[in-house]
């Protein structure tokens, strides 16, 4: 069944950018002369990882609260999250004096579900693998009146997402640059629909592809196929922040006509994408969001002589996991 939400316009990605700006911080689109040798062309490299909670999920967790009425307000709100979004809606409802209640899986990072909890949530722990997120955060809510904020099926929430490829698109044309791709870190899909909501309508030129943990490519194989299909149950990997069953219904409505062919990386190539980022980029990067990294120096498409846009999209990484990839390296 097609979704019924309505997929933002460019509009509505620049109304959310002005209503986010007192919040949210421009984060730098940097060089890197290691990165081009890497990739035998042009690297602009979008420093998300800076963002106000380490991640962009503040930037639609505060698009989607800051257009709830005086009402909801008072009854404040429930989400669900492995911990990006989990601390991005934290923030942004204590920020505007709202009460939060967060899901969060008892296998998160420990710093996420500490984070979340410091930025003045109360976190309600569940078994990922056998408990259903969507359906705890529901009955709190309805117990308490709340709004769920979803972590990506909402326009509000994927308009907001959408502000890091505007901003992006628009730093590196100041530069001189018009990206021929576009490499997005993807769990569900939102931050992936926002950019090619945004690419369509500034850099139209730009091909967005998702990026995924090779156990957990269920976008990639939706995409390949037309219709969207699951991964298989009980399947690991550290990228926590972007580890899902399935691509929501209506962002895969959104990507499936808009972007490009889906790339997978492996714990391996992520691990490795964190040292190089620690070592040459003097970048935190956690595996979730170093996704992209990881496919463009793994070289999963081809950049030679072109020009490469990657996002790093969060820096909340467990301090072992960040260990483990330096001693790797």
């Amino acid at each position: 069944m097609a979704s019924t939400l309505i997929a933002p316009s460019i509009a509505d990605i620049r109304s959310a950018r002005a209503r986010i700006a007192p919040h949210a911080a421009v984060t730098p689109l940097l060089r890197s002369p290691a990165l081009d040798a890497v990739a035998g062309g042009t690297v602009l490299l979008k420093a998300e990882v800076l963002q106000h909670t380490g991640s962009f999920k503040l930037r639609g967790a505060l698009n989607r609260l800051l257009q709830l009425s005086a009402e909801e307000r008072e009854r404040g709100v429930v989400a669900y999250s492995s911990g990006n979004h989990a601390q991005a809606v934290a923030y942004s409802a204590t920020l505007l004096g709202m009460r939060s209640v967060i899901v969060m899986p008892k296998d998160a990072p420990p710093l996420k579900i500490e984070r979340t909890r410091a930025f003045g949530a109360e976190v309600v722990l569940y078994d990922r693998y056998t408990e259903d997120r969507v359906a705890i955060g529901g009955r709190i809510a309805a117990e308490r009146g709340s709004t769920v904020v979803p972590p990506f099926e909402d326009a509000d929430v994927v308009a907001g997402q959408g502000t890091l490829a505007l901003e992006a698109l628009e730093q590196a044309q100041a530069m001189g640059y018009t990206p021929d791709t576009f490499l997005v870190c993807c769990g569900g899909g939102g931050l992936t629909a926002g950019c090619a909501l945004a690419a369509e309508a500034v850099s139209p030129s730009t091909v967005v592809h998702p990026c995924e943990p090779a156990e957990f490519d269920d976008m990639a194989r939706s995409l390949a196929l037309g219709h969207r299909v699951a991964n298989e149950p009980g399947k690991r990997s550290i990228c926590d922040a972007i580890v899902t069953d399935i691509p929501g219904e209506f962002t895969f409505s959104i990507n499936q006509p808009r972007v490009g062919a889906g790339l997978r990386v492996t714990d391996d190539e992520v691990l490795s994408a964190i040292a190089f980022a620690v070592r040459e980029l003097k970048l935190v990067v956690e595996p979730g969001g170093a996704a992209a990294l990881a496919a463009l120096l793994s070289s999963k498409l081809d950049t030679r002589d072109r020009t490469t846009l990657v996002v790093t999209t969060g820096g909340n990484i467990d301090p072992a996991i960040l260990a483990r990839a330096i001693g790797a390296a």
